[in-house]
């Protein structure tokens, strides 16, 4: 009879990071602040053995080959999260007004973009939880510490600005990423 297989991987953690897991559900915390997620799987356990992180199957179960990429998903979402949590993630877009000179401007839940392609009502998007938006010039900043919220607060920024029944070629006009969230430096 064939012995089974079992899946496992290890997450080193980072210096100055505190974990806490219970039922798949974990917390982290560093010095710019705290994040939590659960990760959901029938067949994957997470655990907590001094400074690693163990990822694996169930005792009862044979790994596959979905054990395997969902455990290495699991893996990159935590590295993402202690990153986070210790630098924090940046995301960068450029402001690009070739027709029409656009005002934007930042609240604390939304940001607003006047007189875009000569609009007299302004265009809106939200931020998400967590995320702090910054106009510097023709720069927008997006900063947080989770690397979702970061990059999809900067993708609802760029399709709020989206041109529909005009050239592209001509009407160049919008907020652009120029720089997907990255570790801050």
């Amino acid at each position: 009879m064939t012995e089974k297989k079992s899946f496992e991987v290890k997450v080193t953690l980072l210096e100055g990071v505190e974990v806490h897991v219970q039922n798949n559900h974990v917390t982290i915390k560093g010095p710019r602040g705290e994040v939590s997620r659960t990760f959901v799987s029938p067949r994957l356990v997470l655990t907590k053995e001094d400074s690693l992180l163990n990822i694996k199957t169930k005792e009862s179960l044979r790994a596959i080959k979905y054990d395997k990429t969902l455990g290495h998903t699991f893996r990159a979402h935590l590295r993402n999260m202690m990153y986070g949590v210790l630098k924090g993630y940046e995301a960068k877009l450029k402001i690009c007004s070739g027709h029409f000179p656009m005002t934007v401007s930042t609240d604390t839940e939304k940001v607003t973009i006047k007189n875009f392609l000569g609009e007299k009502v302004p265009r809106h998007s939200s931020m998400m939880k967590g995320v702090e938006v910054k106009v510097n010039g023709n720069e927008v900043i997006v900063t947080g510490i989770e690397k979702e919220a970061v990059g999809q607060t900067a993708a609802r920024i760029e399709q709020s600005c989206r041109i529909t029944n005009r050239d592209r070629r001509i009407f160049q006009d919008g907020i652009w990423i120029i720089q997907k969230p990255q570790v801050k430096e």
